[in-house]
């Protein structure tokens, strides 16, 4: 499981960026993202126990609450330092906090956070101006 952290994730490359105004748009990440990692298109019913997959999962996840809970764009950057995959989703909501809803029911939603901390090495939030960001680390396949 991983750490939280207040801080901003070490300096990477970016590899992609995909701007989400719906959630219909949810799908085309998915299979984007996936593409972009592996350069394959993500299978329908494809196991989450493979790093890429997991990346796709929390990315949906963070998008949808960014989505759902901040202001329009959300923006979804894919980079990479080194042996390590970042994923950044941010949104333009810099007062709403990000909260773990742990004690919710499983099938309610909320998450997103929760599954982030589980499937990545490490992840956190900052603001930067009027922008939130959530952030999650990924070892690199191989």
């Amino acid at each position: 499981m991983a750490s939280i952290s207040a801080q901003s994730p070490p300096s990477m490359t970016e590899l992609q960026q995909w701007a989400l105004d719906s959630p219909r748009q949810l799908k085309i990440l998915r299979a984007s993202l996936h593409k972009a990692i592996t350069g394959e298109v993500l299978a329908d019913g494809a196991a989450l126990d493979e790093v890429p997959e997991k990346v796709v999962l929390v990315a949906t996840e963070l998008a949808t609450n960014a989505l759902r809970h901040g202001l329009p764009p959300t923006i979804v950057r894919l980079g990479r330092a080194g042996d390590h995959f970042y994923l950044d989703v941010c949104d333009h909501s810099p007062d709403s906090v990000p909260e773990y809803a742990a004690k919710r029911p499983l099938g309610q939603g909320g998450l997103g956070l929760l599954l982030a901390q589980k499937f990545s090495l490490e992840m956190g939030w900052y603001v930067q101006g009027n922008t939130k960001h959530v952030w999650a680390e990924f070892p690199v396949p191989g």
